[in-house]
């Protein structure tokens, strides 16, 4: 009669914070983000590649996605069994929504000009499995990143 209960193993992990939209909250979105991918063992090799995704994410969300008043959110979802991180970084402009790295304008040969920006997604899509960027109503986006160990542990 008293037999134990089946126990549930939950091998995913989530966390989620928001952030002032500012450089001291981007900078404190790499550092959390790091600090609790370590808490729960994650991969060198996952947490390395995390901590600029989310650097590259955050710093956007910061000087792209601001509106006046409005956070911006930083969620990890971590699944140990199989190695793999889900980076979601939330900001408030829905309408501004990031270009694929195929899509910035040529740099100018003739004059060795570099054009400014660009290329932190680059460097998000090199870095990643999968990248999108998904509506967040009513009028927000979130660009959401997948990654996954090569070591699994």
């Amino acid at each position: 009669m008293n037999q134990p209960l089946p126990q549930l193993v939950v091998s995913q992990r989530v966390f989620t914070q928001l952030l002032s939209s500012t450089r001291r909250g981007a900078r404190l979105a790499r550092l959390l983000g790091m600090a609790q991918l370590r808490s729960w063992g994650a991969p060198q090799d996952l947490t390395e590649r995390a901590e600029l995704v989310v650097a590259e994410l955050a710093a956007n969300a910061v000087l792209h996605g601001c509106v006046p008043g409005r956070s911006f959110r930083l969620t990890l979802a971590f699944d140990a069994s199989p190695g793999r991180l889900r980076v979601d970084v939330t900001d408030a402009r829905g309408e501004r929504l990031p270009r694929f790295p195929h899509e910035f304008p040529p740099e100018d040969a003739a004059s060795g000009a570099l054009h400014a920006g660009g290329r932190g997604l680059a460097l998000v899509a090199a870095l990643s499995d999968h990248w999108e960027t998904v509506p967040h109503p009513p009028s927000g986006k979130t660009v959401r990143v997948e990654l996954t160990s090569v070591s699994r542990g």
